[in-house]
């Protein structure tokens, strides 16, 4: 999983780093709120775990920021020396999802990573059929079909289109796109993101007459989202401001 990691104690921050990177999640360090905040933008994470004083702000303020500018409920886990019951009970009540006190250890703080991961991965995420009418996908099988014909995609094609469905409402960016789907290899550049979406649409239909809408975004990445009735209206490839 992509884990962010604003710390800005570089012993600290190296350590979580390993424990992390051995426990097979990519970490991605950020000293300060603004490096982070300039990143989170660009760039998709499935997990948050942030220092409560850092040089440029403070972790309740990024928290702040998390929860209003990013479009899911990515879980925070807060890690800080700060151990007074009111301040725990602050970061809970503003949004973090778990607190740990310093000097944390290695086990637990896996333990605890791998915990809200698996509350916030997709409710499907082990189900043999995902439907989300008029698309259901055969995960066994590796199939796709559109009311009851079936569609025809490569292998890549269809991880990516069953990765869309099962985030659908988020907003993925490239590189999350590439590093789940293809691996992160160095070879590949977003333009195979960017040809492989365009497929996508074009195999599956989407648009509003079948009610669902895949949303370039400005910088970012893709966003799948289903329409409502009511909103189906033209302008399903417009790109949009984060």
């Amino acid at each position: 999983m992509q884990i962010a990691l604003v710390e800005d104690d570089s012993a600290q921050a190296e350590l979580l780093h390993s424990w992390l990177k051995e426990a097979g999640h990519d970490c991605h360090l950020f000293p300060n709120g603004k490096a982070f905040i300039y990143d989170a933008k660009r760039h998709t994470f499935d997990l948050i775990i942030l220092d409560w004083m850092l040089p440029d702000t403070t972790g309740p303020d990024l928290l702040k920021w998390v929860r209003e500018n990013i479009d899911w409920e990515i879980p925070v886990l807060f890690t800080t020396g700060r151990d007074s019951e009111q301040d725990i009970v602050f970061a809970l009540t503003h949004g973090a999802d778990d607190y740990m006190i310093k000097p944390v250890k290695p086990q637990e703080t896996i333990a605890r990573v791998n915990a809200l991961l698996r509350r916030a991965a997709p409710a499907d995420v082990d189900s043999k059929v995902l439907e989300a009418s008029p698309y259901v996908f055969d995960v066994q099988s590796h199939s796709l079909s559109i009311n009851n014909e079936p569609v025809e995609l490569t292998q890549k094609e269809y991880d990516l289109a069953l990765f869309l469905f099962r985030h659908a409402g988020r907003l993925l960016s490239r590189s999350y796109l590439l590093e789940n789907i293809w691996g992160m290899d160095s070879g590949l550049q977003t333009r195979t993101v960017d040809t492989h979406i365009s497929r996508i649409r074009k195999k599956l239909g989407l648009g509003p007459e079948v009610g669902w809408r895949l949303s370039s975004v400005y910088q970012h990445g893709y966003r799948l989202e289903q329409i409502d009735a009511k909103d189906r209206t033209t302008g399903q490839d417009a790109e949009r401001p984060v």
